[in-house]
């Protein structure tokens, strides 16, 4: 296992970890509702309070974070670990939110595509044009779930559309340096698919037997599910996988450079930081923690990233 230094601990399932312009890390913590700063000493602090369950985070090119929201999650405690075991009873719709982390202001942009309200809006990505890919997960049901989507929408709350349908628990998102293809993780089948993409917004959909318009690029033998991603300045993807506790590195080609072990079952996304953005921090979200590992390879700078 790799050096794991914590940052910050006594979190609330933290995740969407981003990188702000003073070196302070903004996560959400989905359990407490939160969008929350955490400073170099540790020490944490709640820039908003959204309720619901915010889940992926992103920075804009206004500067504000851009927060998907997924409504919320019932939860089970043990001593040690806190985990996700679906929908509760009661629960706010799912929606896209924006916050200045400045002043802590939140504002709703979107909660629905049309007709089609948003179920679990999970995680985010910026293109170079200044609009965001996300997915939304849907929701999980004693005997029934939702069909996933994933949209592309304007960032000052004017246009939205759907870019794939159905897809099954999309979560992690991406693009890849040349913002030519579009990397989607589906949780339940631990697949990571690749869009091509012919516009912002709009894939070049390949035929039966893609199941969603995407091109299958990696699964692994075994119970791993996969949850949100960061990508690697070579392109490499970096898929954060549940039940195995690791980040799985995959090339754009489709094959396994490494699987990086983690301390946490819940070891749920990653972003990268640092002069030479060799330093990942990754959400290890059962045990409430945030945690820094040197990384060998130097991740993507994000568009309107500092």
């Amino acid at each position: 296992m790799v050096d794991v230094k914590v940052v910050a601990e006594g979190l609330r399932f933290p995740e969407g970890p981003v990188v702000l312009e003073d070196g302070t890390i903004a996560v959400v913590e989905i359990a407490r509702g939160t969008v929350t700063r955490v400073g170099p000493d540790g020490r944490t602090f709640a820039i908003a309070e959204l309720g619901g369950g915010p889940n992926g985070l992103a920075l804009g090119p206004d500067g504000c974070l851009y927060v998907c929201n997924n409504g919320g999650f019932a939860w089970h405690e043990e001593p040690g670990m806190i985990r996700p075991i679906g929908t509760p009873a009661s629960y706010t719709s799912g929606r896209i939110e924006r916050v200045d982390p400045r002043t802590g202001k939140s504002e709703l942009l979107y909660d629905r595509c049309g007709d089609e309200r948003l179920k679990g809006p999970n995680d985010i990505v910026f293109d170079r044009a200044g609009g965001f890919y996300f997915t939304d997960l849907g929701k999980t049901r004693h005997r029934d779930r939702d069909q996933g989507s994933v949209y592309y929408a304007k960032a000052d709350g004017s246009f939205i559309v759907e870019v794939v349908h159905p897809i099954l628990t999309p979560n992690g998102i991406g693009l890849s340096p040349d913002e030519r293809t579009l990397y989607v993780a589906e949780t339940e089948g631990g697949r990571l698919w690749a869009f091509d993409l012919a516009e912002p917004g709009r894939i070049a959909r390949q035929a039966f037997p893609s199941p969603n318009g995407g091109r299958f690029l990696f699964n692994q033998a075994g119970y791993q599910r996969y949850d949100s991603l960061a990508v690697e300045s070579s392109g490499n993807i970096c898929v954060a996988t549940l039940m195995t506790g690791a980040i799985t590195v995959i090339s754009p080609e489709g094959r396994l450079v490494e699987q990086v072990a983690m301390p946490d079952v819940y070891t749920t996304n990653i972003c990268f930081g640092g002069a030479d953005k060799k330093t990942a921090y990754i959400t290890l979200s059962g045990v409430g923690q945030l945690v820094s590992v040197p990384w060998a390879r130097p991740g993507l700078k994000l568009n309107f990233a500092p």
